[in-house]
């Protein structure tokens, strides 16, 4: 990545697939896709450098993964031109927002960057300190963002202003939800396979296996202080369990933490049987004659082999694969406030959206029989009370107009 991927606005500058990030200096097609990619016009996308656009940002975090809405199911080309009915900050038809009004930058230090700014290291506003950082929801709707005296307003301290108002999300566009490479590798009469799902996105593909892609996906909720803990492929694995190669960083106790609603992408990996870690393997042929490629060869063993050596780290030549689980914040396509989360789909007994999250009381949510029988007892008691004290003004209202 260099300086011109965020900052020319010609759309002319094109990067070729597989050539280490750069630009080609002679035209030249792409056996992937049959694309010619072209030299740049030098002149002309030096002198269109400007404040990075919504383009600039989606061009790459659109289509991170490999495609348009495969990683993040909250980022989609859908955000290149969406109405307000998609995302209230970002639509064209409300206020129109740039990618930059909310992640604003100090010397390329972009506000919100998980591994490096995470997003809650100082809840402050912009009414407290207009040097903050504009990446949370409190830095510009504050902590009481509801009107006066709202019971919404008592939700802030443990509960992110998006876990209710982004009840869905690929709402246009579908998003990959699992990735199996277990099933790689297929082919019919000696030809590679694709198929396609009624959304139009592959579901198989000999290259990669089987892939499930969902629209309209409600959320799952984690608490999270802003940081994402991420496995290597030098952690020892449980492969009796789902292997979390992501997970968020919090708990109810982190004053900073929040309850905060993710993209839960789940998949099956390869996995050393011996050194019981993930391997790297080396998938994209370096030539017509580099059969340990797995996209060459399709030998599993013989990829890893080559990809785990090239990091100079151990295999034992024996795989298996393993059941993954990766997360991915969700914190853009924010609903109008009449299409938000309902109150109920959280504060019930059954199938709620909380669910998943204990360790505290909700109400509607949890009971006590002990508060329970308190609660109905401080009942009974006030309608005797209401009832004794309608029967006496009725006595002492009586005896007044005797005297």
């Amino acid at each position: 990545m260099d300086c011109l991927v965020c900052h020319e606005q010609t759309g002319t500058y094109k990067k070729f697939p597989a050539g280490a990030g750069n630009p080609v200096s002679e035209p030249k097609v792409f056996s992937g896709n049959k694309k010619t990619y072209y030299p740049p016009d030098w002149a002309s996308v030096a002198q269109s450098v400007s404040r990075p656009g919504r383009k600039n940002c989606g061009t790459c975090h659109f289509y991170g993964g490999g495609g348009d809405g495969v990683k993040h199911g909250d980022l989609d080309s859908s955000l290149m031109k969406p109405n307000k009915a998609l995302d209230v900050h970002m639509g064209t038809d409300g206020q129109n927002f740039d990618c930059t009004r909310c992640h604003s930058t100090r010397l390329h230090k972009i506000a919100g960057r998980i591994y490096s700014t995470p997003a809650s290291i100082d809840r402050k506003s912009l009414i407290e300190d207009d040097r903050t950082p504009r990446i949370l929801c409190e830095s510009c709707h504050t902590a009481s963002p509801h009107k006066s005296h709202a019971k919404a307003n008592d939700h802030t301290d443990k509960v992110a202003c998006q876990s209710c108002h982004i009840p869905e999300f690929a709402r246009e566009n579908p998003t990959k939800m699992r990735w199996d490479w277990s099933t790689a590798g297929k082919k019919e009469d000696g030809k590679l396979i694709v198929k396609k799902d009624e959304l139009g996105k592959v579901s198989y593909s000999t290259k990669k296996g089987d892939m499930k892609w969902e629209k309209r996906v409600k959320p799952e909720y984690f608490w999270y202080n802003g940081s994402i803990k991420h496995l290597t492929v030098k952690d020892v694995i449980d492969p009796g369990k789902t292997v979390k190669i992501s997970e968020p960083v919090g708990n109810q106790d982190d004053k900073k933490s929040r309850i905060f609603p993710f993209k839960v992408h789940t998949g099956k990996l390869p996995y050393d049987k011996v050194n019981k870690n993930l391997v790297i393997p080396h998938l994209f042929p370096k030539g017509k004659d580099d059969k340990d490629a797995y996209w060459k060869g399709y030998n599993w063993e013989k990829a890893i082999a080559y990809g785990m050596e090239y990091v100079g780290l151990p295999f034992s030549g024996e795989i298996d694969f393993v059941e993954t689980s990766y997360v991915f914040p969700t914190t853009h396509m924010e609903a109008p406030r009449e299409s938000v989360v309902n109150c109920s789909e959280c504060h019930t007994k059954e199938n709620g959206l909380l669910s998943k999250l204990s360790g505290f009381y909700m109400p509607g949510r949890d009971s006590s029989s002990g508060i329970n029988t308190i609660g109905w007892a401080v009942i009974l008691l006030s309608l005797c009370g209401v009832v004794i004290h309608a029967f006496g003004r009725i006595f002492t209202h009586g005896r007044k107009e005797e005297d």
